[in-house]
């Protein structure tokens, strides 16, 4: 994400940016709520001459418009976050139209900002400066290949074949074909600049490490290897819990929530400094003792959850957005949707 401009009295203001990635527009997913006024370039239908006899076949072109938001929608399984609501500025005002937003795209938002908003937007801006991080789940005769998004870890690739000698229909060596192709999609992924976490059981890793440093010796470099017992999501997972993630990145979003969750656990099981659950975090940031305040993206929309952030965000506290989309944030959705670490051990 490219901050173009910043034009801001007090916490109201206008913030113009352009999104370079998915995770960008998961960022904005979070950014844009209802009632914002959001300008982004679009296509409409020409207005019709009045003078015209017989209907003209109208095209769309582009216009830039602004909206006041009523609805945002955005899939990770898509590249479109799409913005719904009113016309307010440029043509056919008080008309419905929804902006599609992807990758590339210019857009100005006009709100009243939340300082975690304000911190979103820095985060995004420094997050789009670091490596981007492929993981690689591989046991015998199978492979999982991620992507490390802001949200989540994007499966990308699965390759799946039988092991054993003489599989392959040709007298060949099914095994190396799976390494070979597994090999070859790694390098796909990775690109350039890339980061791969290579894991898995066993010794299939460092047989299919041998395999890319001969075939791609320029990616040979960037490979770190990691123990996994298990492939798919919870694989993933386990990589992450083990902190390979944090020789490469020493930030990530995803790496944050997953420290402060297991470090909230922590302090539930000792009975310590934790608050859970809608009312006694409430009461926790009442007293002005949240330090660092977790909640779930499935609840940031509600005015009651807006005022509980802009209270902690006011005593100096730190707020911190979880997907709901990962482990992390599905298990502080089973603590109630918000937690908070607190300054100091609050009486139930």
């Amino acid at each position: 994400m490219r901050v173009l401009k910043k034009s801001l009295r007090g916490d109201e203001g206008e913030i113009s940016l352009v999104t370079e990635s998915i995770d960008d527009l998961w960022h904005l997913k979070y950014l844009i709520a209802p009632g914002d006024l959001v300008f982004a370039l679009t296509h409409r239908k020409a207005t019709p001459s009045a003078d015209k006899l017989r209907p003209e076949k109208l095209e769309r072109r582009p216009v830039r418009l602004g909206i006041r938001v009523e609805s945002v929608e955005f899939h990770t399984s898509s590249s479109w976050l799409r913005v719904h609501g009113v016309i307010e500025v440029g043509q056919d005002v008080s008309s419905y139209h929804t902006l599609n937003l992807e990758p590339g795209s210019d857009l100005s938002i006009v709100k009243r900002w939340r300082p975690d908003e304000l911190a979103r937007i820095r985060e995004a801006v420094a997050e789009a400066k670091r490596p981007k991080v492929v993981i690689a789940l591989v046991e015998e005769g199978e492979t999982a290949i991620g992507v490390l998004r802001q949200f989540g870890v994007e499966t990308v690739s699965e390759i799946r074949m039988g092991g054993g000698k003489g599989m392959s229909g040709r007298g060949g060596d099914r095994r190396t074909e799976f390494l070979d192709e597994a090999a070859k999609e790694i390098a796909r992924v990775a690109a350039s600049d890339s980061k791969v976490i290579l894991a898995g059981p066993g010794f299939t890793k460092e047989d299919l490490k041998r395999r890319v440093d001969a075939a791609y010796p320029g990616l040979a470099p960037r490979i770190v290897l990691c123990d996994a017992s298990a492939m798919g999501v919870s694989g993933f997972q386990e990589v992450l819990r083990r902190g390979a993630i944090d020789q490469i990145l020493e930030e990530s979003r995803l790496a944050l929530e997953t420290t402060l969750l297991e470090a909230l656990l922590r302090e539930i099981a000792t009975d310590g400094r934790a608050a859970y659950g809608p009312a006694e975090v409430r009461g926790a940031a009442e007293q002005g003792a949240v330090e660092t305040l977790m909640v779930s993206d499935e609840q940031v929309r509600s005015p009651e959850m807006d005022r509980l952030m802009r209270s902690v965000s006011d005593a100096r506290g730190r707020v911190v957005i979880f997907s709901s989309e990962f482990e992390p944030g599905k298990r502080l959705s089973a603590l109630g949707g918000v937690a908070a670490i607190t300054r100091y051990k609050i009486g139930r």
